[in-house]
């Protein structure tokens, strides 16, 4: 499933990793270069999921993250990706849902997205009859 992603960053050669990487998860991003144009770019169009940087020209990371829910309560997840290890606490208290340290590999990106990834409908539909179906089998097993 190819999801909707705003990446923002204003470093051309974390732009080109973070877009390759997506890619090779199945994966395309519209890019945004400070918080300013993030906000701009969710304005016109909704996404699934900001990769947000947080040390940036104009508008940061952090101020764009509050910004972001204030204005869409239910909006995008957003995850920050930083080199500011200790930032963790600070990003999530503004409204951050993930957090990934530079540098991160593709597997840690791919586990942050997936931990994000809005369900299909069907997919909700399809665990929760499985697990229904489970409950109901060891239901009639206990009654042997």
């Amino acid at each position: 499933m190819s999801l909707s992603i705003l990446l923002v960053d204003d470093s051309d050669v974390n732009l080109r990793i973070a877009s390759l990487m997506l890619k090779k998860l199945g994966h395309q991003a519209d890019i945004a270069t400070n918080g300013i144009k993030a906000i701009e770019a969710l304005e016109n169009q909704s996404y699934d999921i900001v990769l947000m940087d947080i040390q940036m020209p104009e508008m940061d990371g952090l101020e764009a993250t509050k910004i972001i829910r204030r204005r869409w309560h239910q909006g995008p997840k957003i995850i920050v990706i930083t080199s500011l290890n200790n930032y963790r606490e600070i990003c999530l208290e503004a409204g951050a849902d993930d957090f990934l340290t530079k540098p991160f590999g593709i597997k840690e990106l791919r586990e942050s997205i997936e931990c994000h990834m809005p369900i299909p409908m069907f997919n909700r539909f399809v665990s929760i009859s499985s697990d229904l179906d489970e409950v109901a089998v060891a239901s009639q097993t206990s009654n042997l």
